[in-house]
């Protein structure tokens, strides 16, 4: 493997900064809500559009990434969002009433929802696809650390200080991360672009969110029968699919990428993970909280050998994906989360602390084993300028799948509470290890893909 010079991984580890506080931030600010709540005089309806306006607006947000990390340069992209979101934070901390504070959770959703992918860009463009593997793990860090630290960092601030500081804590890491990118995130190329596909936009940009949040209420009411999940869900569903169909020499998201068997089962492989994966970091906590009667401190306290397990091996999972290909690594991590999920299917409340510390930890390495290297082998398999395109989609995927999979496991608790606590849980994380094994199906697919563009790239280079 080729090495990789000090001033890329200076670059990944800047561009971590953002990454981190627009994941961290999915988990940080739902422990406060109560706190809000009160302190605002907003009933909890009014209060939970909080935590729902910023996943919307990141998913209004994700379908431009590609079109303006063209337009402008990935890298000014990058800046400008990560601004906005610092700017947008300290504001939130100001916030007088609750319907400010809701409006200036757009602001700080939509920047949010740029960052992972506008800075996924920057380092394949910068990195190439051979050694993508390794940096891209660094991001991961902190893409899979954020949700999984939030709500132990949420109840520890929330233990001595007001819930302004969920916002505020987000300003040195905003000001240390810009004045890091301004010295070392390359700009990017400005490129001629067409006119922004305003249809497509209103498509997307509409269907994404009303999907997310109708699946997301549906995690909520646990039945499909209300309108306020099946209008959303029908409108969604009806602007997605016509995005998919619609047919247009410049679309906003190039949809043709798909036509590369690689790149299509890494970036579907992608889907099913999320699922499986947040899905499942939606469970824990409950887990804990329900069954275990644990506070929210000791809930995060106890979660945090998973993202241990995590960040340990996820520099390792970038190795292995740059020296095996993403197909292996992922398929073996998959394999790894099911035998460590489907043990939850049979504990009950009086399981030692130990052996839920270990498999907590041991899931972690599958996380980091199987999330990281399908969407790095997306990344590898398009051509530099459609790097754009290809983090906008899978991004798009992960939180579909993400979204998906946490309703759904929340549905299958919620039905089955009344009947046993220890029983409904046993049956939820039934629920995520059969999420699980589709996952190993889909990475299977992705294995073979690898293989057999490996046997036909030789006759291309021959035929050449």
């Amino acid at each position: 493997m080729t090495r990789i010079p000090w001033p890329i991984w200076r670059i990944s580890l800047v561009i971590v900064f953002g990454a981190f506080v627009s994941m961290l931030d999915t988990s940080l600010v739902n422990v406060g809500l109560d706190a809000i709540g009160t302190d605002l005089h907003a009933s909890l309806a009014q209060v939970q559009w909080v935590a729902s306006a910023y996943l919307i607006a990141l998913a209004v947000s994700l379908p431009l990434c590609g079109w303006l990390g063209r337009k402008v340069g990935v890298g000014r992209l990058w800046l400008a969002a990560f601004a906005a979101f610092t700017v947008a934070s300290g504001l939130c901390a100001l916030a007088g009433d609750v319907g400010w504070l809701v409006a200036l959770r757009v602001v700080q959703g939509a920047a949010a929802g740029l960052l992972v992918p506008a800075g996924q860009t920057i380092l394949g463009q910068a990195v190439g696809p051979q050694r993508l593997g390794r940096v891209m793990s660094i991001l991961g860090i902190a893409v899979s650390s954020g949700p999984a630290i939030g709500p132990s960092v949420g109840g520890v601030l929330l233990n001595s200080l007001s819930w302004q500081w969920l916002f505020l804590i987000n300003l040195p890491i905003g000001v240390i991360g810009i004045a890091l990118g301004l010295r070392y995130v390359p700009r990017g190329e400005r490129a001629e672009v067409p006119r922004l596909d305003w249809t497509g936009f209103a498509l997307i940009g509409l269907g994404l969110p009303m999907f997310v949040y109708a699946v997301t209420r549906w995690g909520e009411r646990a039945t499909l029968a209300d309108a306020s999940v099946l209008v959303p869900l029908v409108l969604g569903i009806a602007g997605l699919v016509a995005f998919g169909l619609r047919r247009r020499e410049h679309p906003l998201l190039d949809l043709r990428l798909f036509r590369d068997p690689v790149y299509a089962a890494a970036s579907t492989s992608s889907a099913f993970i999320g699922a499986a994966m947040f899905g499942a970091m939606l469970l824990f906590p409950l887990y804990f909280q329900i069954l275990r009667g644990a506070d929210v401190v000791t809930t995060g306290l106890s979660l945090i050998s998973l993202g241990v397990g995590t960040m340990i091996v996820l520099p390792l999972s970038g190795w292995l994906t740059d020296k095996y290909g993403g197909g292996i690594v992922a398929l073996c991590g998959n394999v790894l989360s099911v035998v460590t999920t489907l043990p939850f299917a049979f504990l009950g409340a009086g399981t030692s602390a130990v052996t839920l510390q270990i498999l907590l930890f041991l899931r972690g390495l599958a996380l980091a084993l199987s999330a990281v290297p399908a969407g790095t082998t997306a990344f590898a398999a398009v051509r530099r300028e459609q790097l754009p395109d290809a983090t906008t989609q899978v991004n798009i995927l992960q939180r579909v799948g993400g979204a998906v999979g946490g309703a759904l496991f929340a549905v299958v608790l919620a039905q089955h509470l009344p009947g046993g606590a220890e029983h409904a849980f046993q049956l939820a994380f039934w629920w995520v290890t059969g999420a699980s094994v589709v996952a190993v199906g889909w990475t299977i697919w992705l294995f073979l893909a690898q293989r057999a563009a490996k046997a036909e790239r030789p006759l291309a280079t021959v035929a050449t």
